[in-house]
């Protein structure tokens, strides 16, 4: 999201952050700063500005005679991006049987309803805010800030595994699974569903990796 008040570097850095979350731009794209500028209706300069902080990030990387390229993660980083996500994952979960109010799990589950009903490129967009639905439902601001610590990693794992109607209701189910634990306070039925849940999402991310 631009302010008024932000800079043309920070609107290029943000535009451009935006573009790659929505997968405007994907892993392995190369980043020309003509091309990004005239895509994003912004001058070569806050883009350079924005392309140099990407790279600070670990978002973007710079490749001898390529420039910049948007990174991809490597069998060996997915495996363990997704270790860190199952470890914060289930720990939302466990805090959230805890600590979620009724409204909260209400609209989790309103939210769910429509990931169902969704197609693949929406669905995915509303699966974000389900589980960061749970995370703030913790009342853990260091576990939310965690996880918002592996937001830029997360944006590098390529398209959604969300592809198909079939998927989107297994994730579906998952996630009923998750909130019915949540709602009944059941701290360790939470954690074991949420695990599971990423569990079953790494098997499909690693299946679209070897495509």
């Amino acid at each position: 999201m631009t302010t008024p008040d932000m800079s043309q570097g920070e609107t290029a850095y943000a535009k451009l952050l935006a573009a790659i979350r929505n997968g405007g731009f994907a892993p392995g794209d190369r980043l020309r700063e003509t091309d990004v500028a005239s895509r994003l209706n912004l001058s070569r300069t806050p883009v350079r500005e924005a392309l140099r902080r990407l790279e600070a990030d670990g978002i973007v990387e710079h490749r001898p005679r390529l420039g910049a390229i948007i990174r991809q993660l490597s069998h060996g980083e997915l495996v363990e991006l997704y270790e860190m996500r199952s470890v914060l994952e289930r720990t939302a979960a466990e805090m959230a049987a805890k600590h979620a109010s009724p409204s909260e799990v209400a609209a989790l589950r309103d939210l769910n309803e429509k990931i169902a009903s969704s197609d693949p490129a929406e669905a995915a967009a509303l699966n974000q805010d389900f589980h960061r639905g749970i995370y703030l439902a913790t009342r853990n601001r260091f576990l939310l800030d965690a996880a918002r610590a592996l937001n830029n990693a997360l944006m590098l794992l390529g398209p959604t595994t969300l592809d198909d109607p079939t998927r989107i209701a297994e994730v579906s189910t998952q996630h009923s699974a998750i909130l019915d634990a949540i709602a009944a306070g059941d701290v360790t039925g939470a954690g074991v569903a949420a695990e599971t849940h990423l569990q079953t999402s790494l098997v499909h991310r690693l299946k679209v990796l070897a495509r």
